[in-house]
């Protein structure tokens, strides 16, 4: 069935009631009533439309034509697209330069239940990570080494934060994200569902020494803290055990999704190893 038949046939152009539900989406407080968020840029609008529930896609009038291909996928998928001015996109765009194209996405619902019910092997849970740029590289990093899910506890950024989102560089619509939990609940329930709970600290065990006792195939939850002051005392003492990565050169310290990186491609590929 074409998208003539069942759906939007090509571009609109949209109500003033429609424009002032995607402004809104500009703020938290309403990101949060509204249960939706934006998505810019070609790469976002892309994985917003094949593995989101997008409300709209947003372009400008002028830039259509470079979009054709995005346009063309969210007809495809009987998603409305609004072409609009330019002043528009650069209301509700979050860069010094927009693409051009914005997806309007309803925010999905996941809980910490639900990621235990799924029997995950591999979690990251961000322990009040505050940098949505730091978070957004750390999500993209653990959909890249196979985490079945992220849980940012109580005192996170909120995930649907635009530089959140555009730095993932799509990967907050390919694993569920928990938020608003505390550290000593997410991992009492990870743990109760078998995963050995990790904090990664550059004072903890080493990482290679860890990983060559075979522990790191077990199903695991790696728990990353905040960029600025790390793990506190009372926090890295919910893991079961403080890992770090190995610096053999001059640096003082990795970044966080650096760090997050070594650990859970250390991890993933214990896991398949051991498979």
């Amino acid at each position: 069935m074409t998208p003539a038949q069942n759906g939007p046939a090509g571009p609109q152009e949209p109500s003033g009631a429609r424009v002032r539900s995607v402004r809104r989406l500009t703020t938290r407080k309403h990101r949060e009533e509204d249960g939706e968020f934006l998505a810019e840029g070609r790469q976002a609008v892309r994985e917003a439309v094949t593995y989101g529930a997008t409300v709209a896609v947003w372009v400008d009038r002028d830039l259509a034509g470079r979009h054709a291909d995005l346009l063309d996928l969210a007809l495809d998928h009987h998603i409305p697209v609004y072409e609009v001015g330019s002043r528009l996109i650069a209301t509700v765009s979050d860069t010094v330069t927009p693409q051009g194209i914005v997806a309007q996405v309803t925010t999905p619902e996941a809980t910490l239940d639900d990621v235990v019910s799924a029997a995950p092997r591999l979690v990251l849970v961000c322990a009040q990570i505050r940098d949505p740029g730091n978070l957004g590289a750390v999500v993209r990093v653990a959909d890249a080494f196979g985490a079945e899910a992220v849980v940012c506890t109580k005192g996170s950024v909120e995930w649907t934060n635009p530089k959140v989102v555009r730095a993932s560089v799509g990967s907050v619509f390919h694993l569920p994200i928990v938020t608003g939990v505390g550290l000593d609940e997410v991992t009492g329930r990870l743990r109760d569902t078998g995963l050995q709970v990790l904090a990664a600290d550059g004072g903890g065990a080493d990482l290679q020494d860890y990983a060559a006792t075979g522990r790191l195939a077990r199903p695991t939850a790696w728990v990353m803290g905040n960029e600025a002051w790390g793990l506190p005392t009372e926090d890295a003492a919910l893991a079961d055990a403080v890992v770090g990565v190995p610096i053999w050169g001059r640096a003082e310290s990795l970044n966080l999704a650096t760090a997050a990186a070594v650990c859970l491609w250390s991890t993933a590929s214990a896991q398949r190893a051991g498979a």
